[in-house]
């Protein structure tokens, strides 16, 4: 870890600990003193942990902000000279960027195709980095490389180059919109959705817009807009190569959107389908890619599915993919995966008649600091069926949830 970055971290932590209190309240503050929306608490408060052990510099966009959160000037707080920087200055800033930018001054070229070429390794590794990375810190880094595409689109390139710029852009803005939709930011979800859709229909990459329904279909989903949810994903089916990841995921996204509507027999067609498209696929070299399906995902996709459903069935699915999360093959924990996966469990255990371990698997998904707030909602309708059942304790789990949710905001609805 560089010097600078723990000594920075250090001062944080304990000017947070003198003004402040706790990393929630801080995450509270910084909200409080913003004039734009921000991630919710858990996300903040997981961003500050991260910044105060020295993992990650504090980006730009949250200096002054947080100087502001403090009562201190910003030159006290992180060293004179901080100012709004230039899209050049901020290469310098960040460290993925800057190996892209001496790469292109290396070729001596304004773009190049060694430039592309670790640009579209960047899209890969932000990718694969989707599910152990939180939503508010993957956008930042989304958004520093998106700065640095759109510094080279009137830059002096084939016109090859330029087609594999704009497509890199939309993985770029479409990862952009997955963690929007994560944070529950639906504006600026439909807009980089936009953006992403537009770059697609100019290039012609059927994968990316395809992905792109594929994912308003899930923010549908998540909104309770069930029907909608449908046709997105029944029209992602129609753009996506035919078994191709898209195609895949849409396919799974139908049934879960059947599943939410109370329509059985759809909602096993779904199933039979995914289950015949994966039967023989196999493992993508980066399972972790959040744009490669990964066959080893379709009995968590099955058993969130038949959880929805009511089905006894998803109880058994549940447990396994529980299982097989906590003692990975590899040795890597998906926090975020077993975290949904307790989600999964406790709405199955709801309708098997244990609400007192549905109680249970929930608040440690709660508490476990991993739950994004596009699935705050799910653990919300575990708590209410709890409660109809009389729980005891099930208040400490209420409790628990309003911690989560921080402030009252459409993540969690009560």
């Amino acid at each position: 870890m560089p010097a600078d970055k723990a000594a920075l971290g250090a001062r944080l932590r304990a000017e947070r600990e003198a003004h402040v209190g706790s990393r929630a309240k801080m995450a509270r503050r910084l909200r409080d003193v913003s004039g734009e929306p921000l991630p919710n608490v858990e996300s903040l408060a997981h961003m500050i942990k991260e910044w105060e052990s020295g993992k990650h510099g504090v980006g730009q966009d949250y200096r002054q902000l947080y100087a502001d959160a403090l009562g201190l000037p910003v030159d006290a707080l992180f060293g004179a000279g901080e100012r709004s920087l230039t899209f050049r200055d901020a290469v310098g800033q960040d460290d993925e960027i800057e190996a892209l930018e001496l790469a292109r001054r290396v070729a001596a070229s304004d773009v190049g195709s060694e430039t592309l070429r670790r640009l579209e390794m960047s899209v890969d590794d932000l990718a694969s980095a989707y599910p152990r990375t939180p939503p508010a810190e993957l956008l930042e880094r989304v958004r520093r490389h998106l700065a640095f595409v759109a510094g080279l689109l009137d830059a002096r390139k084939t016109l090859g180059e330029h087609q594999r710029l704009l497509v890199v852009g939309g993985w770029l803005s479409l990862l952009g919109a997955t963690c929007h939709v994560d944070l529950h930011q639906r504006d600026a979800a439909t807009a980089r959705l936009r953006t992403a859709a537009g770059l697609a229909e100019e290039t012609g990459h059927a994968e990316i817009g395809a992905w792109c329904l594929e994912t308003e279909a899930w923010q549908a989903l998540t909104d309770g807009d069930y029907r909608h949810a449908v046709a997105l994903s029944q029209g992602a089916q129609v753009v996506a190569p035919v078994g191709g990841s898209a195609y895949i995921q849409a396919s799974a996204q139908e049934g879960r959107a059947w599943a939410r509507l109370g329509a059985a027999p759809e909602t096993r067609r779904q199933l039979d389908r995914v289950a015949a498209l994966t039967g023989n696929l196999a493992s993508p070299d980066r399972p972790e890619h959040h744009y490669r399906y990964d066959p080893a995902k379709a009995d968590a996709y099955t058993a969130t599915t038949l959880a929805w459903l009511g089905d006894p069935a998803a109880e058994p699915y549940a447990r396994q993919v529980l299982a097989r999360l906590q003692a990975p093959t590899d040795g890597r924990v998906r926090v975020r995966r077993v975290a949904s996966a307790r989600l999964d469990l406790s709405l199955a255990l709801v309708a098997s008649g244990r609400p007192d371990e549905a109680a249970h698997e929930t608040l440690t998904a709660v508490t476990s600091g991993v739950l994004v707030p596009s699935n705050h909602w799910r653990a919300g309708e575990v708590i209410d069926a709890v409660e109809a059942a009389r729980v005891p304790g099930v208040a400490e789990l209420r409790d628990a949830y309003r911690e989560l949710c921080g402030p009252p905001d459409a993540s969690c609805p009560t």
